[in-house]
């Protein structure tokens, strides 16, 4: 985890998401950019006076070393859910250096084989936390790299509500919040 300020320039339009809205813009070629924080693979922006979020998958962009998500080949045309878990563990929470499966942010995980659509049931930390776009988006955005997927939607939902019991050991080790 980095909270150090670098400046870049992209290397080519790099996708990115406005914080905390989530909504998608492209970073043109040769746009100066202000990175101000990478978490678990993830880049946080400054670009034209706005905060957006860059996936580390298209990092290269931004001449930084890309994350790759690598999944086996699938001989069928099926979605394997281990690859869907795969791809959801590879998000972070922007402020809390820990995956959001490990989190306890992800409800469940649905998969409908003859239309290639995974939905997402999730929640957030907290009701109020004003990354949920972002999150939503990076979810939809990670888990639309999984083979054979066509689409996927993600619900947000506070039923039941979030609390730390629901971090695997690890994160409640990560985090002190292991007592």
């Amino acid at each position: 985890m980095s909270t150090s300020r670098k400046m870049v320039v992209a290397l080519r339009d790099c996708p990115a998401r406005l914080v905390p809205v989530g909504t998608k813009i492209t970073i043109k070629k040769d746009t100066f950019v202000t990175i101000t924080q990478d978490l678990g693979g993830n880049y946080t922006v400054v670009v034209n006076g706005n905060m957006a979020r860059v996936d580390g998958t298209d990092a290269g962009a931004l001449g930084l070393k890309a994350e790759v998500l690598e999944f086996p080949k699938v001989e069928t045309n099926q979605i394997l859910e281990e690859h869907v878990w795969t791809a959801l563990k590879s998000i972070f929470d922007p402020e809390i250096p820990v995956n959001l499966v490990d989190l306890g942010l992800i409800y469940k995980v649905s998969i409908e084989q003859s239309t290639g659509k995974i939905d997402v049931l999730m929640t957030l930390t907290a009701p109020g936390c004003g990354m949920g776009p972002v999150l939503v988006g990076d979810v939809e955005y990670r888990v639309a790299t999984v083979p054979n997927v066509k689409e996927v939607e993600v619900e947000l939902v506070f039923d039941p509500p979030w609390s730390r019991e629901m971090m695997s050991d690890e994160a409640k080790l990560e985090t002190g919040m292991f007592f």
